[in-house]
């Protein structure tokens, strides 16, 4: 039965190919919105997953605050801390350094500047204050000159090539200089383009401006704001020891407050990923919306079809059809109608996904998952859309059917 009950719905929906195949495009165009979301925003949490996994469970992470679930403060882990006074201090940057088995302990200040040339001004950048084992925490490539010193000097900074472009004109600004805070500083270095934008330090590499832990201080009026720390141990079979010493250094620090927060492997990028999360089904469920309005197309080409074929209906009911077989076969076709379009919008989708991350830092991620819930949503649509027709059809009079003429 069910095979004819498929061959009826061919046959039927190839006699009004235009009808059917508009009528799978809204499906079409809700699939491919959800399915381009999805692979993004896949992609952009396996980009963050690939940068912790690159120090192979060695590094830590400290953030001032206590552990939360609040979205909010995944927005800007770090830069929430430019509203209001950080917990961790100098002393705790101590404390990890006098651990046994840590080989490099990176304090964090985010600072907001305008960077100032005589052919150029670029306002509200990033200025990122640390030092120069920087450099081992971050996945950034240079793309011209050097990274941070030991031996340069606090007027030395390094820029990120998209901010080198829009003052200088050019990725190759080294030597050239610019104002910042009413104060010269000499470009040494510029981050090479393609630098992860999104990444675990919450910093646009491509357009921050990296200067000294003590310039940062002394840009800070003297005090520390320290947004973050970043532990790197030298050997991944220690972490669960030296992850306990450093909490009990910094818990002894602040007097037993537990106003700061440790994270650890895949912990580091479980914030941002949270975040991506709740952005992707957000922008997922308002995308979703073209899906009902697919679903509904659906249920309007459906009625017209069983106002269209009463006599149809009528002459099955009459040689021994039941309302069983009346509405499998309109769901068939529903779901025929439903499935063309999640079929084509799921592989528009992921060329829609290809071409956007193209313009990115990243590609999307094309999953089992993403593609089980393009076909959950088509079989969705078409069984809910097409139930209420396939029930109208079947409970047709079998006799004011067989009236009907047209």
């Amino acid at each position: 039965m069910t095979v004819e009950h498929i061959t009826d719905a061919y046959q039927t929906l190839r006699r009004s190919r235009a009808r059917t195949v508009l009528t799978a495009l809204g499906i079409a165009i809700g699939v491919a919105s959800v399915t381009c979301i999805l692979a993004i925003s896949d992609g952009a949490r396996g980009m963050i997953s690939n940068q912790v996994n690159t120090y192979d469970g060695k590094l830590m992470i400290v953030r001032p605050g206590a552990q939360t679930r609040d979205l909010n403060a995944y927005l800007n882990p770090a830069g929430q801390q430019l509203f209001g006074t950080s917990s961790l201090t100098e002393a705790d940057i101590e404390a990890a350094k006098s651990i046994d088995g840590i080989d490099a302990v990176v304090p964090l200040m985010i600072l907001n500047a305008t960077a100032k040339t005589s052919r150029a001004e670029v306002a509200n950048n990033v200025v990122l204050s640390t030092t120069p084992a920087f450099i081992k925490t971050a996945d950034i490539k240079m793309n011209a000159g050097q990274f941070l010193g030991e031996e340069t000097d606090d007027s030395a900074v390094v820029i990120g090539s998209e901010l080198s472009t829009k003052l200088f004109n050019t990725d190759r600004s080294v030597g050239q200089m610019f104002t910042m805070y009413g104060q010269q500083f000499t470009v040494i270095g510029v981050v090479k383009t393609g630098a992860n934008p999104v990444n675990y330090n919450t910093v646009d590499y491509g357009n921050a401006i990296f200067v000294s832990y003590n310039q940062g201080k002394l840009l800070h009026k003297g005090s520390t704001q320290i947004q973050q720390i970043n532990v790197l141990a030298k050997d991944k079979n220690n972490i669960s020891s030296i992850k306990d010493q450093l909490k009990e250094k910094i818990l002894k620090q602040h007097l037993g407050e537990a106003n700061f927060t440790i994270l650890n492997g895949a912990d580091i990028g479980r914030p941002t990923g949270e975040l991506f999360s709740a952005l992707t089904a957000v922008m997922a469920a308002i995308a979703a919306i073209s899906l009902v309005v697919g679903g509904v197309g659906i249920m309007n080409i459906m009625l017209v079809g069983v106002a269209e074929r009463t006599r149809e209906i009528g002459i099955r009911k009459a040689v021994g059809a039941s309302q069983r077989t009346i509405i499998g076969q309109f769901l068939v076709e529903s779901l025929m109608i439903s499935l063309l379009g999640g079929t084509c919008g799921y592989l528009v989708g992921c060329l829609l996904a290809v071409i956007i991350s193209s313009q990115m830092s990243f590609g999307p991620t094309m999953t089992w998952s993403t593609a089980i819930a393009a076909l959950l949503m088509a079989v969705g649509s078409g069984v809910i859309f097409g139930t209420y027709p396939a029930l109208k059809a079947a409970r047709k009079n079998t006799i004011e059917s067989l009236r009907q003429y047209h």
